[in-house]
């Protein structure tokens, strides 16, 4: 099962530096200038969880397996995107198949990095990126909506129903509104709508600002708290740096700039969050893994990620929530506390269950 997170924004914010350090590779080339990125660059990363090296620890397992997250870089966008300004039409596909957003704003002066618009202005940034979407969401629901209508005057049940749903999307997004504003993003999914999406702020900081954040990044703050998103400070700087460190050294080297965790951990973590993901786990002598599945999963499908014949045989779940496994010190402990359940295929998976499930096929 595959989640992947966009990062967009204006040229020379930072993107590619991001990307760089989030992958920890040069694969993105990071340059001075607008499209640099022309192809979107695409890599995998873990998501950081301490349970699962606990989890390994206690069951003795060999290996230990993180769960991952898909990032896809995306050539900056520029103001006439919608209307294949630079290479508009292009970027506006590549941000229409991921499932979430990650918006870079660049909230740091620097006269050696030239800014598309002149001046550092995070929010007019934003503004710019999200007008853009919002136009090319437009044109295409306007366009849909005129096959649709034939279709409803020819008695079409489901022509009639998309109607009902895109008529206050059009009327949204003519005052200004992205599509995410007038339905959740569950129910905007089968449009692949550009502003239908979950977004996350980024708004990357000058060094000396990594810890504390700045005047920039405290508009950006006050802009997601109206819109109900999320905001991470990082320096793309500062993690370009740490990316290449030894893992031992990391945690020396972000104690020295007052931090405790670094800013890609926590955009990972937030990229994962923004897509209603959780993780469980199995553990056993040969590896501790985390699996990713999205909240609301039942035993039977989660069975399924690991395998299909896990979801086709299912019989059921031995289950032991993540605090009383490390606390009786393992499954067998666990069972003997009468703390093990099993689960049958109507059982909601939670977050940081330790998981084996039976099943005959």
């Amino acid at each position: 099962m595959g989640f992947n997170c966009g990062i967009v924004g204006l040229p020379n914010v930072g993107k590619s530096t991001l990307f760089n350090a989030l992958t920890a590779t040069a694969a993105a080339q990071a340059a001075n200038y607008p499209f640099c990125t022309i192809e979107p660059n695409v890599g995998r990363v873990a998501v950081p969880d301490p349970r699962l090296e606990t989890l390994a620890r206690i069951g003795k397992s060999a290996k230990v397996i993180p769960t991952s997250l898909e990032f896809v870089d995306i050539a900056g966008l520029v103001r006439g995107a919608s209307k294949g300004e630079g290479l508009g039409n292009q970027f506006l596909a590549n941000i229409r198949e991921v499932d979430a957003v990650i918006h870079v704003l660049r909230c740091f002066e620097d006269t050696d990095v030239t800014h598309v618009e002149g001046s550092v202005d995070p929010v007019r940034d934003a503004e710019t990126v999200e007008t853009e979407l919002m136009l090319a969401d437009l044109e295409s629901l306007e366009k849909r909506r005129v096959g649709l209508e034939k279709r409803a005057r020819g008695a079409d049940k489901e022509a009639r129903e998309q109607l009902e749903l895109i008529a206050p999307l059009i009327a949204g997004l003519n005052k200004g509104k992205p599509a995410r504003a007038v339905f959740t993003p569950e129910k905007l999914r089968p449009l692949q709508l550009l502003t239908g999406k979950p977004v996350l702020y980024v708004a990357n900081v000058e060094e000396a600002s990594a810890a504390s954040g700045n005047a920039f990044s405290a508009r950006v703050a006050a802009m997601a708290k109206t819109q109900g998103a999320g905001v991470v400070v990082v320096s793309a700087a500062i993690e370009a740096e740490i990316s290449q460190l030894p893992n031992a050294d990391k945690a020396e080297f972000l104690a020295g700039l007052g931090l405790e965790d670094s800013g890609l951990d926590r955009v990972i973590r937030a990229g994962y969050s923004l897509l209603g993901l959780i993780t469980f786990f199995t553990v056993g002598p040969k590896e501790a893994r985390a699996w990713t599945i999205t909240s609301g999963t039942r035993a039977p499908q989660a069975a399924g990620v690991i395998h299909g014949d896990f979801e086709r045989g299912f019989i059921a779940a031995e289950t032991v929530a993540y605090d009383d496994y490390v606390a009786l010190g393992g499954e067998v402990p666990a069972k003997e506390a009468g703390k093990m359940r099993v689960e049958g295929k109507d059982y909601v998976v939670r977050d940081g269950d330790v998981m084996l499930f039976r099943f005959n096929v």
